[in-house]
């Protein structure tokens, strides 16, 4: 009767172990499954931005594409071009072009400065952010060298300009920098992609790079005869050489001459 007793113990036991654990085991993972799946997706949308901020980091990505990516290197070339010029009415054109680019690309950078500190989350915990830091200093520095330029023939006036020319020649550079990398981080955030935004970004910056080499060429080229089509003047004969000639209203005019039988024909373009 004991042996009997023990026996269906062990029966049951076994049949629990065999068929009720399993079950039980399963519905207790299914459980963590859908908990652990639960909490992904919290998570997902807690990092993922709204519609509203999505639409205010692309915005600030457009101001500082167009202030730090566009306008800033399109000034620098417009001085550039100045530079090569004599003087007159042309350099005076330019160099206002280059202010009012200038003054254009601080105008949207510090829009976009606005945006990002109003709805962004600055914790200045990536390179975008440190490069975007370092170049509203930058950008400060170089609006004070603007105003505060010595006249020509200054003693300051060469240290003037090499601090000038290095800030915004440097923060040229780091501004196209850190749109690549502002580039990076709008995927990184949203998920979406920018290899088109990137393409066209690169081409950008490259026919810019091209044209800022060429200036430096053009003469070079115009003097080799590659640009004005090998164009040259004919020389004057031995004969041409010895004609006496006098300005009348800014023209060459020729003077009459002897009527001799060597120089005959010439007296006719009299």
């Amino acid at each position: 009767m004991q042996v009997s007793h023990l026996l269906g113990s062990f029966t049951i036991s076994s049949l629990y172990y065999v068929f009720l654990l399993p079950l039980v085991s399963s519905s207790t993972h299914g459980e963590l499954v859908t908990a652990s799946s639960n909490h992904k997706g919290i998570k997902e949308n807690v990092h993922k931005p709204s519609p509203q901020m999505t639409s205010y980091i692309a915005v600030h990505g457009l101001l500082l594409w167009v202030s730090m990516g566009f306008l800033m290197p399109v000034g620098i070339l417009t001085i550039r071009m100045a530079n090569k010029e004599e003087g007159g009415r042309r350099v005076k054109v330019l160099f206002y072009l280059h202010a009012m680019f200038q003054i254009l690309a601080v105008l949207l950078a510090t829009i976009g400065a606005v945006i990002s500190i109003r709805n962004f989350e600055n914790s200045f915990n990536n390179s975008h952010q440190r490069l975007g830091l370092a170049l509203y200093g930058a950008i400060g520095m170089q609006i004070l060298t603007a105003f505060y330029r010595p006249p020509r023939g200054n003693k300051r006036r060469s240290a003037w300009y090499l601090t000038h020319w290095i800030l915004g020649t440097v923060t040229s550079l780091v501004g196209i920098i850190n749109t690549y990398t502002g580039l990076k981080a709008y995927h990184k955030k949203t998920s979406r992609s920018t290899g088109i935004w990137t393409i066209l970004f690169t081409a950008e910056v490259s026919f810019i790079a091209m044209f800022y080499l060429f200036q430096d060429k053009w003469e070079y080229i115009q003097k080799q005869g590659l640009v004005s089509g090998n164009n040259q003047q004919p020389t004057p004969s031995s004969d041409q050489e010895n004609v006496p000639t006098q300005r009348v209203n800014n023209r060459k005019v020729l003077l009459p001459e002897p009527c001799t039988k060597r120089n005959a024909l010439m007296n006719l373009f009299d």
